[in-house]
This record gives C-alpha cells, structure tokens and sequence, in this order.
C-alpha cells in the first residue's frame, strides 16, 4: 500500500468533511501550515507540519513530522538536532537541472522527502527514484488530482513511495485510498483434471491484447461460469508458422468471464481499450494490466471440462487449434488439443456467484 497525505492547507470550508473523511479511510497523513489544525486528529494519523512560504512556528507540537524548505527553514538534519522527539523532511521544488539534483540528494539521504515537480513530465521523477534506488527514506511526490497519483504509483514499475493531494472536496480521500492499493491481492489456484473435451462448431473467440508483456508463465483466467476459471497461456512461447505476441491471450469465447481489478469479472466480448484485467502466473501471483484491444473473430471452437477436487466443475471454450494454450502445474505449458482426460489444469475457484461482475451470495445455477 502506498502511502497517501492529505493536504489541508487550502480546504477552507470543506476542511472539516475532508479530514473527518480521511480519518474514516484511514490516510496516512494529515498535512497543515498550523499546528493548530493538526491538535484534534488521533493518533491514528500522522501529524505532518508544512509551513511552506511561512516561518517555521516556536511550537511544533504536536506535529510528528515537519516539512521544511531548507533555503528559509535551515537544513533538516540541524532541525532534527534541535528539536528532539519531531521528524524533519526536506521539501523540493523541481523547476530545472540543480533542483533535480537536490531531490537526487534528499531522497538518496534525507529520512522523508517531499517532492513538488512543476513540469507535468513524469521523467524528472524517473530520474529521482532511480538514483534513490536502495536508499531507505521515503519519497512522497506533490499531485494534483487522483489521475496524476494513479501515474505516480506507476513510475519505473516502483513508483513513489506516497503522494500528497489537496482534496477539492469530500470523496477524494476515498479514491485516493483506492489508487494506492499498489496490486491485486493473490490469489489460491487449485489444479484442475480434464474430464472430457469436445468441438462444439464455430462461434466468436476473443484475442486479449494487453499493453503489457507476458511473463512465461503468465495469462489470465478465463472460464464459462463464474464459479471456476481455467489459467489461459499468454503466446509468450515460440510456435512455428508465426511470431509470439507476448502481449497476447487467446482467451476463449466472447461468452467467457475473465478477473479484472478489485475482484469483479467481465465478460471477454465487455473489455476494451483502456480496460483492466488481472494477469495471473502459475504461483498464483497477480498484477493488473491494461487492455490495448480486444480482437474478436469467428473460429471453430473446442470445449474443455475439468472438474476440481472439491467436485466443483468447471468450462471453458477457446478456439479449437494446437496453438491455443493454458497451464499446467509448475508453469506447464499444455496446447488445448493435446488434452486429454486426466490432465491437470490450474484455475482458479471464486466463491461467490457474479451480479453484473461483482461478487454476491445469493442462489444462482450456471449450466
């Protein structure tokens, strides 16, 4: 989970709803230029004092950290010396090439730096977390809005360790909360025994395009009911007559349910460009990937039954050629017209039926 700061500087009116929200949601921080504003908050939150443009207050108390601006404050470590028992954090301005390099500096050896970046490049950023790569303090990176924090996670697949957003009004607390949630949780797949397969004629089958590369034993589950799912193989492997598209997953019939973010299912025939969808290694291990296309197309299909050990038993139609793949145990790779009963298959188990895509516990007969 990254960490998520809420400015209250400038919430005026709302400054009262903003912070009762970030409470409830659990933030991390509450940022404020009075020491006054931070005395009603419980210890549940940290206390960040940013008297930024201000000189710093004779009381610090009872702020944990204050953020400083070395040019008017003085340096952070001297603070730190001065004021024992409160954290000191150095705040940057990026606006050119020497202030790049400060941040560099401070979040190389400072314990918290809080980073402003001007431009709306996300490079500089780049430039940061790499040379503070292995370093042990914390970088949290000014945002505007929630967008803006969803990018900044992402940065170098690491991101920033936190961001600071000055809510506009109540409700961006909660989806700053929801933007922090760094992956998917993972997930307990079962292995799954082939009891029968069978061509079914033709029908539309959907290529999953992603604007992600593949790992080797990678892919997304997919299956016709959302009480089971069969790991589909991504084309990462070498095939004769074509090359791998390590982005791709043959997935099954536009019918099929696959995971996207936040547990919901989708339809293969909803996703689109710009969706999201959950891509799953053989360990179970989950990240979410974005969606480039989704190519649907009229193919000769193949049904595939597997039952797990529970009893529960499971479908999926994918298109019935040699080079449509899942995964076995340990990663193997199986083309879906070697199978044969008896093979063990991974999938995946979901315990609640689906309404529109979410999860529900109510009464519901798949066939």
């Amino acid at each position: 989970m990254k960490l998520c700061w809420l400015d209250i500087r400038a919430a005026d009116g709302a400054k009262e709803a903003i912070v009762e929200e970030a409470i409830h949601q659990r933030v991390d921080a509450i940022v404020a230029a009075d020491p006054a504003d931070l005395e009603p908050l419980p210890p549940t939150v940290k206390k960040v004092l940013f008297p930024l443009g201000r000189p710093l207050p004779e009381k610090l108390e009872p702020a944990d950290l204050v953020i400083v601006d070395p040019a008017r404050h003085g340096d952070p470590a001297a603070l730190a010396h001065a004021h024992a028992g409160v954290e000191f954090g150095r705040y940057v301005e990026i606006t050119d090439a020497a202030s790049l390099d400060d941040a560099c500096r401070a979040a190389r050896h400072d314990r918290w730096s809080l980073l402003d970046f001007r431009d709306p490049t996300k490079i500089p950023l780049e430039i940061v977390l790499a040379a503070a790569a292995g370093a042990e303090g914390s970088i949290v990176t000014r945002v505007a809005d929630v967008e803006e924090a969803e990018i900044v996670f992402g940065v170098l697949e690491h991101g920033s360790d936190g961001v600071m957003l000055a809510p506009r009004a109540p409700g961006e607390a909660t989806e700053l909360k929801a933007a922090a949630v760094t992956q998917a949780a993972d997930l307990s797949l079962v292995e799954l025994e082939i009891t029968g397969i069978r061509r079914v004629g033709m029908g539309e089958r959907a290529c999953v395009d992603t604007c992600t590369n593949f790992r080797l034993d990678e892919g997304i589950l997919v299956g016709s009911h959302s009480t089971g799912m069969i790991l589909c193989c991504s084309e990462t492997h070498p095939l004769p007559y074509m090359p791998t598209r390590p982005f791709r997953v043959n997935a099954g019939a536009l019918h099929s349910y696959t995971l996207s973010a936040e547990g919901r299912t989708n339809y293969l025939s909803e996703l689109s460009s710009g969706g999201k969808v959950l891509a799953v290694d053989s360990a179970g291990k989950t990240r979410v990937v974005t969606v480039g296309r989704v190519k649907i197309e009229t193919r000769p299909l193949l049904a595939i039954d597997a039952v797990a050990p529970s009893g529960v038993t499971v479908n999926l139609i994918v298109q019935d050629d040699w080079h449509v793949r899942v995964l076995g145990p340990g990663g193997e790779v199986l083309n879906v017209t070697d199978l044969t009963p008896g093979t063990k298959v991974l999938g995946y188990l979901p315990v609640e039926q689906r309404h529109v895509g979410y999860p529900i516990d109510e009464f519901c007969i798949e066939k």
